[in-house]
């Protein structure tokens, strides 16, 4: 019994003695790292310390300025496009006037009537109004009847055959769009040309005799 307890105790010692030998392995690298860098920082002259410092000073002042030109891009845009989403939802007032004089110009009862005449005349006015009100805040009504069709600027929403116009051409605008300043704030919804049925007839016919 007593054997195997000084076994024991002797493994125990071995073991301990192994680990004391990797710690002080380990804090000699440690202390041989600190060494090494501390003489690269001496070896170092006074010149190439102060170019480094000014190295430094340059990409510090260069973010510096990056940083800057950031804030001041955003407080520009902040300022030029603050009331982009007032604008956005200030042209239901157009909308709303549209729907409401269309449905007065469709009343059967309202037609021909000296009270519907003076009821759109309000309307034009109020209508341009608003208008005159949204151009001074730069607020621009796309032009869209009888333009070829621009994605930038334009939704086509159907098409119409129309012999007399080039196909994509917009024929009919079915709400209007606008942009603030050199934004889009809203596309035009349009309805655009498209060649008829017999203009395809005479176009294939043509083209087949031309082979001939």
């Amino acid at each position: 019994m007593e054997k195997e307890q000084n076994e024991t105790d002797e493994k125990q010692s071995a073991e301990k003695v192994e680990d004391d030998e990797v710690v002080s392995k380990e804090d000699n690298n440690l202390s041989d790292n600190q060494e090494e860098s501390k003489k690269e920082i001496e070896e170092k002259n006074p010149e190439e310390k102060i170019l480094e410092l000014e190295d430094k000073l340059a990409r510090t002042f260069a973010e510096m300025e990056n940083q800057r030109r950031r804030f001041e891009k955003e407080k520009e845009e902040a300022f030029e496009y603050g009331g982009f989403s007032f604008a956005k939802e200030a042209l239901n007032l157009i909308d709303n006037l549209e729907r409401s004089k269309q449905i007065l110009q469709n009343d059967e009862t309202l037609k021909s009537s000296d009270a519907l005449k003076k009821t759109l005349e309000h309307f034009d006015i109020i209508n341009k109004d608003l208008l005159s009100t949204f151009q001074k805040n730069n607020i621009i009504p796309i032009d869209s009847l009888n333009k070829k069709l621009d994605p930038n600027f334009h939704q086509a929403m159907m098409e119409i055959e129309d012999a007399s116009k080039e196909p994509g051409i917009i024929v009919q605008e079915i709400q209007k769009g606008f942009t603030i300043k050199d934004r889009l704030l809203r596309p035009a919804l349009v309805a655009v040309s498209k060649k008829t049925e017999d203009q395809d007839k005479k176009n294939e016919e043509n083209k087949e005799n031309s082979k001939n």
